[in-house]
């Protein structure tokens, strides 16, 4: 190729790269837009239910800051929220019925929002300094700090619990207590976050997972682990049942 035929190439593709650049950011700022006005739309939402909620407890007399605050966190990540409301506190008492608390080593809880379970834990005589809270949501974290100022706070996603808690630990868990919203996870991730579990575990010691599904969140057929569920808990908005996981081999 002669060199001016070559310039000549150099200079198109030069105008093809200026064009692309041209559509590229027109897309851009298309998708930029796009994305605020959903936003915007998000944010209309949640303002407008938060003002409903607010001219219900003037009406009422009474305050839903932790029902607030989930609304708006589930609004904002409805896949990472567990509840659209924060466990009622007969669903909280029967989760916390199973961790027995004169047992030994720290009490886990994954993902335990404001704190209804926690709370039901301290009731039944868990001490709030054995206690291990791994909560995602800066907003919750920010809340459980005030509340539990003697737990133990991880900020961190639960789902990569072995990394988060494995050097943390200084002995095995008497327990893990779990509000994560399971059934959103796909079954390797399910069954990856309860085998990590079992090995932060003591032997024997339990799983406990509530859900709003019929079905276990963890498929029985599975196996490598016992299963015992709960009445349905008619009490809770939506109802609710606890599960609760023992490693077969502990027994």
């Amino acid at each position: 190729m002669s060199l001016p035929a070559l310039r000549k190439f150099e200079q198109q593709i030069e105008r093809q790269l200026r064009i692309l650049e041209i559509k590229k950011s027109v897309i851009e700022r298309n998708i930029g837009r796009q994305v605020r006005r959903f936003e915007q739309k998000r944010d209309g939402i949640g303002k407008k239910i938060e003002e409903q909620i607010r001219q219900f407890e003037r009406k009422r007399g009474i305050r839903l800051d932790d029902e607030v605050r989930f609304i708006r966190s589930w609004i904002e990540r409805p896949l990472t929220i567990g509840a659209v409301t924060p466990s009622s506190r007969i669903l909280a008492r029967t989760m916390a019925r199973y961790v027995d608390p004169n047992s030994d080593g720290p009490v886990v809880e994954l993902g335990p929002g404001t704190g209804p379970v926690t709370e039901a834990l301290v009731q039944a005589g868990v001490a709030p300094s054995r206690l291990v809270l791994v909560e995602f949501n800066s907003s919750f974290c920010r809340i459980l700090r005030a509340r539990f100022p003697e737990a133990t706070l991880v900020q961190g996603d639960a789902y990569s619990l072995r990394r988060l808690l494995e050097t943390l630990l200084l002995q095995p868990a008497a327990a893990v207590v779990s509000g994560l919203p399971l059934v959103t996870k796909p079954i390797k991730m399910r069954m990856r976050l309860i085998r990590d579990a079992f090995d932060l575990m003591l032997p024997g010691a339990p799983f406990v997972q509530f859900t709003y599904s019929v079905a276990s969140p963890l498929p029985r057929r599975l196996g490598g682990f016992s299963v015992e569920a709960s009445e349905r808990i008619w009490m809770n908005l939506p109802p609710a049942r606890v599960w609760v996981y023992r490693r077969s081999n502990d027994r």
